[in-house]
């Protein structure tokens, strides 16, 4: 069983989860996460959410296959049965996943046709003993990231309740909180991401009441002073959106929220990625699957609109002609 991971009222930049990019579907592939890790060395990187079904009838090594570069990174699983939760997990710890991570907070009508994601906040009982479940099965950390609530729940004392059942009963003590509630009904995924307003005093009022438990805050972050501002009050951040509409976000974090080095070098981690897509290319994948991460990663640049063009309009026709990059790169100069 995993041992309880310390949390204390000032966040330190050793912190493992002071700066994460959320799981999001779509976009946090190992392609993407390879180049985050080529923009920092310290954030926590977090996989698309990836089903029990998946992994226990499908194809593991397609879900589960990673670069050792980009640790630390945590697998992020969709489910709601305690025994596929476990075994599931064991099987990514057994790939060298640094941290399971549980969604409960997902809203899309696909998972809730599952009985998971984020309705599984109306049971807090059952994501307890998840939990439980997941933590006998392996060593590393199983964290749980949530929404602060669902439908009616509006007040903080429901999701306060919620979180000291997982807390109490499973074990769970880091909590990846997204300060909007979700909507099952009446919102698509995407107005859930914009329509429930934020209410970050949720995360924070957490981290008060219950210092024994790491508080990471997610929703709303889009740049470097906020998330230090709120440093101040949880002991991590998560970014979603903003990691994947201006890429080169990621280049300010060690520096600006680690104390560590200067601002990265955006066109050194192009260059990196660049060789890594070539030997991907190698191996069957396309270039339009590989050049999505690197669209957005000098924007605002001059020759980032030429550049960008390029790689779209280009990847489709050679897609298996890595001096592509190349040539999106001169674009820059």
């Amino acid at each position: 069983m995993s041992d309880p991971i310390p949390a204390t009222r000032d966040p330190s930049p050793a912190s493992p989860w002071r700066f994460c990019v959320a799981p999001m579907l779509d976009w946090t592939d190992r392609h993407y996460r390879y180049l985050a890790r080529q923009l920092s060395r310290h954030a926590r990187l977090y996989t698309e959410m990836v089903t029990t079904g998946a992994l226990l009838h499908g194809d593991v090594e397609r879900h589960l296959r990673f670069d050792e570069s980009e640790h630390p990174v945590a697998l992020q699983l969709g489910g709601s049965d305690p025994n596929a939760l476990a075994e599931s997990a064991r099987i990514g710890a057994d790939w060298g996943y640094d941290e399971i991570n549980l969604n409960v907070g997902c809203p899309s009508d696909r998972v809730q046709n599952g009985a998971f994601g984020a309705c599984l906040m109306a049971e807090p009982g059952l994501v307890a003993e998840c939990v439980a479940a997941m933590r006998a099965a392996v060593d590393v950390p199983v964290t749980i990231k949530s929404r602060i609530g669902i439908d009616h729940q509006e007040t903080y004392e429901e999701f306060r309740e919620f979180v000291d059942i997982v807390a109490d009963q499973g074990g769970a003590n880091v909590f990846l909180v997204h300060s909007r509630k979700a909507w099952l009904k009446g919102l698509s995924p995407k107005q859930n991401r914009d329509v429930p307003p934020l209410r970050p005093e949720f995360a924070t009022r957490l981290k008060q009441e219950r210092p024994d438990l790491t508080v990471v805050l997610n929703g709303g972050l889009t740049e470097v002073d906020s998330m230090r501002a709120a440093l101040t009050e949880v002991d991590g951040v998560m970014v979603g959106r903003a990691a994947y509409q201006n890429v080169g976000l990621l280049a300010d974090i060690d520096a600006a929220l680690f104390d560590d080095g200067e601002t990265a070098d955006r066109l050194a981690a192009l260059l990196a990625y660049r060789d890594y897509a070539a030997t991907e290319i190698a191996r069957g994948t396309r270039l339009p699957t590989l050049i999505k991460p690197i669209l957005t990663l000098f924007q605002g640049r001059p020759g980032a609109r030429a550049y960008r063009r390029h790689l779209s309009e280009q990847s489709p026709r050679r897609a298996d002609e890595p001096n592509v990059v190349d040539e999106a790169i001169e674009l820059l100069r």
